[in-house]
């Protein structure tokens, strides 16, 4: 099941990317787009029925396994979940519709026992170990589902004219500023600043979350 839904996806992302591209075809890519976002996440997300990788994947998975650093591997699947669900939140409402962080409303942090707040890409093993320890699994899952229906909304609001336009370096700032991304991962935000709406949208709003949930899916099925 994993595999077949796998590879339907992966044929409507590419049909996503010319459909982005196509002023005449923006209704249909915002159909599409909210499609492929609704099957990386939970399916609580939209109405019941549309598969969902994530369901899969901690239908299968102990807490063990969510919470463990597999041989071979640097990253559990909770710090996995994490940095996917942070990723999602600044990019789509710091960059995209220049809002404030689903991580800065309803006492987040303290409710996840998170002990941070930025992407964790300069996290080492030991703290990847310690975040994955500590943190509460049923809140970080429901933080993923909040930012997931803010980013439903904000795509709602988007107009064929926002798809070219190029990331605000202001807004990259902020990312910066606000501790979302720490300077040792730097890197993020050079590559956010050469992406247009419409390809934050592909990466990361819909393909880069399924990258670390397949990565997930290959540690339980060892």
């Amino acid at each position: 099941m994993v595999d077949e839904n796998r590879k339907q996806w992966n044929a409507r992302q590419k049909q996503l990317k010319v459909f982005l591209g196509d002023s005449k075809r923006f209704h249909q890519a915002v159909e599409l787009l909210l499609e492929q976002h609704a099957m990386v996440h939970t399916e609580k997300i939209v109405t019941p029925g549309l598969w969902s990788f994530e369901d899969a994947l901690f239908d299968d998975a102990t807490d063990e396994m969510v919470r463990n650093i597999f041989k071979g591997t640097d990253y559990s699947i909770a710090w996995r979940i994490w940095h996917i669900a942070r990723i999602e939140d600044m990019t789509m409402n710091i960059l995209v519709a220049g809002e404030s962080q689903v991580l800065g409303t309803g006492d987040w942090l303290r409710r996840m026992n998170a002990g941070a707040k930025d992407s964790g890409n300069a996290m080492d093993r030991t703290e990847v170990a310690a975040f994955s320890n500590n943190i509460n699994i049923v809140e970080m899952r429901a933080y993923r589902l909040a930012v997931g229906q803010k980013t439903r909304e904000i795509i709602q609001r988007l107009t064929p004219t926002d798809m070219a336009r190029k990331t605000d370096s202001r807004r990259l700032q902020r990312i910066l500023d606000e501790g979302a991304v720490v300077p040792q991962a730097r890197g993020l935000i050079d590559y956010w600043g050469g992406r247009t709406i419409a390809g934050l949208m592909l990466m990361p709003a819909t393909r880069h979350n399924l990258v670390h949930l397949n990565e997930s899916f290959r540690i339980i099925a060892r």
